[in-house]
C-alpha cells in the first residue's frame, strides 16, 4: 500500500519532537564552560543623591554610554562595577543596565544582565561622630564611609548568571575592631570612637553565581570590595593603614582558622568554604610595588594559596607610562599591569599604578586575561577619558 506523502510527513514531525525535546534538554544541561569575569571602577559618582539617576534616565548620558560600549567591547559574563551611586530602589543600577548596556553602540553588541545585586554601602552613611577629627560630625568625612550622600560610590554586580540572593553574605556593618592584630591609628581616634568604627569604607560581599544549571553546574563566589584610597589624611595614615586592613579581610575570609572573627550582617561567623570556588573583584586601591599604599596585605593575598594572579595587562598601560613619564619613572613595577591612570607630577601623583583586580581561586584554569587599555592610535581610544581606571578581566574554565 502506498502511504501518501503527508502522512509520512506528519508520521516523521510526530517522531522528531521528542528526539528535538531531549536534545534541547541535553543541551540546556550542558554545563557553562568558559566564564568571563571582569570589574570595573566606572567613576559614575555625582555630587548630590539622584544625580546620576536623572542623568541616566535622560538616556544621553555620555560618559555612560563610553563605559557602557567598553564593557561591550569586552562582552564579559559576570561584571562588578565600583562608583555607582546607589538609590533605595536600585534604579541606577536597573537604568544603565537596561538603556545603556543592553543597548549596543557604535557597532557593538549590547549585552543583556539579567541578573543584579545591588546592595547597601557605608559611603555617606552618617555615623553622627566625629571621625576625621574637624570638631564637627556632619560631614562626607564623618560617615562610615567617605560620601556626600549615602550610597555614593557605590558597588554593582551584574551577570548573565544566576545571582543566588539568599546565599549573598555582606559585611557592611563588621566592626574593624573585631580583627585580630588590626592596625589601628595610634591615638587618633578615642576608644569610643575606634570601638564603633565599621571596617569596610564601603561593603565586603560574598555573592555566589550559579555558572549553568545550578543543580548540576558549578557556584562560584564573587567576592567584592572597593577599600578606601590610602591618601586624603594625616601623619596618622588612618585611610591607608584602613586600605590594608579592608585587603586583609580576603585573606582571613579564605584562610582555614583564621575567619573566626568574621560575622556577617546577618549574625553568621566564619569564612569561606575551604572547597568554595571564588573570584576576587574591585579596586583594591593599592599597587603590589609602586605608589603610597601598605601593600604587605595585598602582596599576602596574591601570594594565597587559594589564589592565582593571571596579572592582566595590555599594551595602552606600558605606553602611557612611557609617554606621561613624571612620577612613572620611578616606579619598579611591571608598567603593562597598570590598571589605573593617575596623577603623573612628581610630588603631587602618583602615577599609574596597578590597583583593580580580577583573581580566581586556584582551582579554576585560566584561559585568558586582559586589561582595556588600547594603544593612542586605536580607534576605541577615545573611550578611556569614561574613567581614570581600566577594566580588567579573567576568562576562566569551570570544570
Amino acid at each position: 500500500m502506498k502511504i501518501p506523502y503527508n502522512l509520512l510527513t506528519i508520521v516523521f514531525l510526530a517522531a522528531s519532537v521528542p528526539l528535538a525535546w531531549l536534545m534541547l534538554q541535553r543541551d540546556s544541561a550542558a554545563p557553562v564552560k568558559v566564564v568571563r569575569f571582569a570589574s570595573f571602577n566606572v567613576s559614575l559618582h555625582r555630587k548630590q543623591a539622584g544625580q546620576l539617576l536623572a542623568e541616566l534616565e535622560s538616556g544621553d548620558s555620555e560618559q555612560a554610554g563610553r563605559i557602557a560600549e567598553i564593557v561591550q567591547r569586552i562582552a564579559p559574563d559576570v561584571l562588578l562595577l565600583c562608583e555607582v551611586d546607589r538609590d533605595d530602589a536600585e534604579r541606577a543600577a536597573e537604568v544603565f543596565a537596561e538603556r545603556y548596556l543592553a543597548v549596543g553602540r557604535n557597532g557593538q553588541q549590547g549585552i543583556d544582565f539579567p541578573f543584579r545585586y545591588c546592595g547597601p554601602v557605608n559611603t555617606g552613611v552618617a555615623s553622627g561622630l566625629d571621625l576625621d577629627g574637624d570638631g564637627r560630625s556632619d560631614g562626607p568625612g564623618d560617615a562610615w564611609g567617605y560620601g556626600a550622600h549615602p550610597g555614593q560610590y557605590g558597588m554593582v554586580v551584574l551577570s548573565r548568571h544566576p545571582i543566588l540572593v539568599d546565599r549573598v553574605r555582606t559585611f557592611q556593618k563588621l566592626r574593624w575592631q573585631r580583627m585580630p592584630d588590626n592596625s589601628r591609628p595610634p591615638g587618633f581616634w578615642p576608644d569610643a570612637t575606634w570601638e564603633q568604627l565599621r571596617l569596610s569604607s564601603k561593603s565586603h560581599w560574598d555573592v555566589p553565581i550559579g555558572i549553568g544549571q545550578v543543580e548540576r553546574g558549578h557556584v562560584i563566589h564573587l567576592l567584592c570590595s572597593h577599600p578606601t584610597p590610602p591618601a586624603f589624611d594625616g601623619d596618622e595614615d588612618r585611610n591607608g593603614r584602613r586600605n590594608h586592613d579592608e585587603i586583609r579581610f580576603w585573606v582571613d575570609y579564605l584562610t582555614p582558622g583564621r575567619g573566626d572573627w568574621i560575622v556577617d550582617d546577618d549574625g553568621l561567623a566564619g569564612g569561606l568554604a575551604s572547597d568554595a570556588s571564588f573570584v576576587i573583584a574591585g579596586d583594591l586601591n593599592c599597587d603590589p610595588v609602586d605608589g603610597g599604599s601598605r601593600s604587605e596585605a595585598l602582596r599576602a593575598l596574591l601570594a594565597h594559596q587559594r589564589v592565582q594572579d593571571p596579572r592582566p595587562r595590555s599594551d595602552g598601560a606600558d605606553l602611557a607610562a612611557k609617554r606621561e613619564w613624571g612620577s612613572n619613572a620611578t616606579h619598579k613595577g611591571d608598567a603593562a599591569l597598570d590598571t589605573g591612570d593617575f596623577g603623573d607630577e612628581p610630588g603631587k601623583g602618583p602615577g599609574n599604578l596597578r590597583v583593580d583586580y580580577v583573581l580566581p581561586s586556584a582551582d579554576l584554569a585560566v584561559q585568558a586575561s586582559g586589561v582595556f587599555w588600547p594603544p593612542p592610535h586605536d580607534p576605541a581610544a577615545r573611550l578611556l577619558s569614561a574613567s581614570d581606571h581600566r577594566l580588567v578581566w579573567v576568562d576562566v574554565r569551570t570544570n
